[in-house]
């Protein structure tokens, strides 16, 4: 439990250094939100591995509820930036899923795939703002991992 909390505070110094966001970055990553939903979930549900990256078909639902949700949260982090908050509800979501059957790929796969989407269909200036909290995301993903494990075992 100790390495779970000393996890978790290092989680949320680093997140307090990701990069601050701009208003017309966030106000077009929130106009872009079902467009990039829409998206996702198309790449996502298109992949031969997506039964076995989310635990299997009865997940499907739950998948696309989850990129809508994450689009929204991550607006919302954006807008109001708050590490504490971030890193609670990334527990939160990766306790909750993994219990449900998705495997921590899942996050590296979803995450790399929206990074690309913003990539193509946002302007530089927001995607580079932005790409900060993604980048941060995937790097963390094996210490919520690791936490998840620690709360199972």
């Amino acid at each position: 439990m100790e390495k779970s909390i000393s996890i978790t505070n290092m989680l949320i110094k680093s997140a307090d250094r990701i990069v601050k966001v701009s208003e017309n970055s966030i106000k077009e990553y929130v106009e872009n939100i079902d467009m990039l939903v829409a998206m996702l979930n198309d790449v996502m549900i298109k992949r031969k591995d997506i039964l076995e990256l989310i635990g299997g078909e009865n997940n499907i639902i739950i998948m696309k509820t989850n990129h809508q949700s994450h689009l929204r949260f991550i607006a919302s982090i954006l807008q109001i930036p708050d590490s504490e908050t971030l890193v609670d509800t990334l527990l939160w979501v990766f306790h909750t899923f993994m219990s449900r059957g998705f495997i921590p790929q899942y996050w590296d796969v979803q995450l790399s795939t929206l990074i690309q989407l913003m990539k193509e269909n946002i302007s530089v200036e927001a995607f580079l703002e932005i790409l900060s909290i993604y980048n941060w995301m995937i790097t963390n993903i094996s210490n919520f991992v690791i936490i998840e494990d620690e709360k199972n075992n």
